[in-house]
């Protein structure tokens, strides 16, 4: 694939001197996919090399300096410490990580999802409008879970995604959306969300051996009726059969801000001896899909194996353990694309899913100004990693 990418890239020009801003959230992941693209670019050969709009093609990093230090009051602001005149400028933001602090009136407080996003326009900001473009990747889209209008009450990601916009952002990249619509908010603007399904594909393979993959052995299933098209997608790829839980809520309580789950419906066929592959956009708490494994099990499922984008573990990894102890779940797969605890990187049910490569090569294609249409469409890397698989070459 790295082949494919580079020759494809060498035909056309950059858009700008390439820049990396990972807020410091998100600098391991930054740093990462910086390591990627120092590589490639220091192996690519090129006739263009030396022609001015290959200036700063190669560098030693494209990582920019910058920092958002904050007064005693906990109030902040964004600093460049570098020049961003005329670049192609990428901003990496981990809304989800709450083990940055700041001292706020000499209180250790933790960084919400607000604080994270408030240093990203902070630093959208300092650029002043200096930069020829500015790509926004945020994998978990802040404000996501509050798509839609159910009362009367705010449309939180749509405001963001507007005023984003307003700030001079281009292009916003982001994983998994909870509801992709939400780009209607931004309808003249580039909005991609990206499904990792060939990264928990790979990170299934290369650690659980002797699996069965066809529609005898695997099954696919979604937790609730919302994720209908991740699970669609991963069956059809893999050629399995898929089933579906639907949540039947109490909308007489609210407890949690939200109207409590009383059973999980299962429409599908049988589940009986085979392995199972749940797909969600998130783990929260984990209630939820906890109690789709368990249902499953008493179904007389085999393996089961859980697939999520977002590993929040709202509340602790206990549950997950006893689950594990149980013979309830078998492994969970999460990305790097937000923060994880070492306590969870430790965790033997746990595999961890690496998208700094998919990203890098994502940066990599937008600063050539080249489509990532097939990047977006990993059907034809799943085909290949299941043959090789079944041969036993991984």
């Amino acid at each position: 694939m790295a082949n494919r990418e580079e020759k494809r890239n060498l035909e056309t020009i950059p858009v700008g001197s390439l820049g990396i801003i990972p807020l410091e959230g998100c600098r391991p992941l930054g740093e990462k996919v910086d390591k990627f693209l120092v590589k490639w670019r220091a192996e690519r050969e090129s006739e263009h090399k030396e022609s001015l709009a290959f200036s700063g093609y190669q560098r030693n990093s494209y990582l920019l300096s910058a920092k958002v230090p904050r007064f005693g009051s906990g109030e902040a602001k964004g600093m460049i410490l570098e020049s961003v005149r005329g670049t192609d400028l990428y901003i990496l933001v981990d809304v989800c990580n709450y083990s940055m602090t700041y001292s706020l009136c000499g209180h250790e407080n933790h960084m919400s999802p607000d604080d994270h996003y408030q240093d990203l326009k902070r630093i959208i900001a300092a650029v002043g409008g200096k930069a020829r473009r500015i790509t926004v990747i945020m994998p978990f889209l802040y404000e996501s879970r509050q798509h839609k209008r159910t009362s009367r009450e705010s449309l939180d990601c749509a405001l963001a995604l507007q005023e984003l916009v307003r700030m001079g952002v281009d292009n916003i990249i982001t994983f998994d959306a909870h509801d992709p619509r939400v780009q209607n908010a931004i309808p003249l603007h580039g909005f991609e969300t990206v499904q990792p399904a060939y990264q928990f594909i790979k990170g299934l393979l290369r650690n659980v051996k002797e699996l069965q993959i066809d529609s005898d052995h695997m099954m696919v299933i979604s937790p609730d009726e919302g994720g209908m098209g991740r699970a669609i997608y991963i069956a059809n790829v893999l050629g399995l059969d898929m089933g579906m839980f639907y949540k039947r809520r109490d909308y007489t309580r609210v407890v949690n801000g939200r109207n409590p789950i009383v059973a999980h419906e299962f429409l599908g066929t049988s589940v009986e001896g085979k392995d199972m592959i749940i797909i969600d956009d998130m783990i929260s708490s984990g209630e939820s899909v906890l109690e789709v494994a368990a249902a499953l099990k008493q179904r007389k499922a085999s393996k089961i194996f859980v697939f999520a984008t977002f590993g929040l573990f709202t509340s602790g990894l206990d549950k997950f353990d006893k689950a594990y102890e149980n013979g309830i779940i078998d492994k969970v797969l999460t990305t790097n694309l937000i923060y994880q605890t070492p306590e969870l990187l430790q965790r033997e049910w746990y595999i961890n899913c690496d998208l700094s490569k998919y990203i890098a090569y994502i940066i990599d294609t937008l600063n050539h100004d080249s489509s990532i249409s097939d990047l977006l469409n990993p059907n034809e890397r799943i085909q290949n990693i299941v043959a090789r698989y079944k041969k036993g070459e991984l």
